[in-house]
């Protein structure tokens, strides 16, 4: 039998989580300060389009995978070590997409909420907020909803922004439009595909 085949497959594989373990050492301080570990992230949820508003988005940005192949320095996902054994049977839970330039690090602070429709994520919603989850999420369901029927489902959210390992206070919808010009895919106030 021939081991090429088999050192390849294992270069092939050591090549693919090269961006997870290769981390500068300001982002290995980050994951190690923040308690991250590295974290394949379901495919459902890379595939999905996402918000980055979480009470009141405009837009639907495209998918997941998208945003993070367009980031222009060495990224890898993340997880908190805690949260690692419970993602898969979680509703929703927190990923770090970290971007790991020689001036900066970057974490993009997702919440995977592939598992959920509109219904589940605002029942979940109430959990949380009680009485004030319909005044406040009513209309961003409603609006989820029809974009899903339009074909624009959403699988997570872009919650906040951490740069060296501080929250940005610029909110991350208007970051992603104004400051890396990643075009939105559908405006949920006019319910209709963004023409690019």
């Amino acid at each position: 039998m021939r081991p090429w085949p088999i050192v390849l497959g294992l270069l092939l594989l050591a090549g693919l989580s090269f961006g997870a373990l290769a981390a500068g050492k300001k982002a290995a301080d980050l994951r190690q300060a923040q308690g991250l570990t590295p974290f394949i992230p379901p495919a459902k949820f890379l595939a999905g389009n996402f918000v980055a508003e979480e009470m009141n988005p405009v837009f639907i940005f495209g998918t997941v995978k998208d945003f993070a192949a367009s980031r222009k320095c060495a990224t890898a996902w993340l997880i908190d070590n805690d949260a690692k054994e419970r993602a898969d049977k979680a509703r929703e839970y927190t990923l770090y997409l970290e971007e790991d330039c020689p001036d900066k690090v970057v974490y993009y602070v997702f919440m995977d909420q592939s598992n959920l429709t509109p219904q589940q994520w605002i029942e979940w919603r109430r959990r949380f907020h009680k009485s004030k989850t319909d005044p406040q999420y009513g209309a961003t369901k409603a609006k989820l909803e029809h974009a899903l029927q339009d074909g624009y489902g959403v699988s997570g959210e872009l919650r906040f922004l951490q740069k060296d390992g501080e929250l940005m206070n610029k909110s991350p919808e208007e970051y992603l439009r104004a400051d890396l010009q990643f075009v939105p895919i559908y405006d949920l106030n006019q319910q209709k595909k963004i023409s690019k």
